[in-house]
């Protein structure tokens, strides 16, 4: 069974006892709105953690929204709070056909557009998920377009061509977590498709927060 990559929506309000307890797993975790704890790191809106181990996310006085990827073995469970004071919603998981063989990294960064900004038809050296945290975005892909506000998130196999297209009027920028070969560590993923396009300038701009060698089992 392939590998699967998950996104969740963790909401943790501010009450005094309520801390969310997770298990190791290849993980990267986004703070949207308020701030938290995180393996002793104080993460404000903006921020983001990574990590394998076992770890707690204890929310800040005034609660915490986070968006949380993790990387499990395909038969594993997702991992959600039901706690009181703790709510989890699971906005995508995707199989993983299109893993690289050998050594990986998961690298979590965000990529911003100006309006009206764009990224050439392109690949990946592996897949991912993104989430869209400010503006609008209509990916294209598989002869179909889908546009996506705050909140939205998408899978990417890597291996297909996607073109992106940003809103015109106003900024946008989302947050991606992604499975690749661990020579890329520090290195760009994005392939164009197009010979034309490789020497255009390119809008888009990237702030990698992790590049973490994956060493968790994910065979049995």
């Amino acid at each position: 069974m392939h590998p699967v990559l998950r996104l969740y929506e963790d909401v943790l309000s501010s009450a005094e006892n309520v801390e969310f307890r997770l298990p190791p797993l290849p993980r990267f975790v986004f703070v949207v709105q308020g701030t938290a704890t995180i393996d002793g790191n104080v993460l404000g809106a903006g921020k983001a953690w990574h990590g394998e181990d076992t770890v707690t996310i204890k929310p800040g006085a005034e609660g915490v929204t986070c968006w949380r990827w993790e990387l499990a073995r395909g038969d594993q469970g997702s991992t959600t709070a039901n706690a009181p004071g703790m709510a989890t919603h699971e906005k995508l998981s995707a199989f993983l056909e299109t893993l690289p063989k050998g050594e990986l990294l998961m690298r979590g960064d965000s990529v911003a557009f100006p309006p009206g900004g764009c990224a050439y038809t392109h690949r990946h050296q592996g897949p991912g998920i993104r989430c869209l945290i400010e503006g609008g975005i209509r990916i294209d892909t598989h002869g179909r377009s889908t546009s996506y506000g705050p909140g939205g998130a998408w899978h990417e196999s890597g291996t297909d061509p996607v073109f992106a297209q940003a809103a015109q009027d106003r900024p946008s920028r989302f947050i991606r977590v992604m499975v690749l070969p661990r020579a890329l560590v520090g290195k760009s993923s994005i392939e164009y498709v197009n010979e034309e396009d490789k020497a255009k300038p390119k809008a888009q701009q990237y702030e990698i927060f992790a590049d973490a060698p994956i060493s968790f089992g994910l065979k049995k």
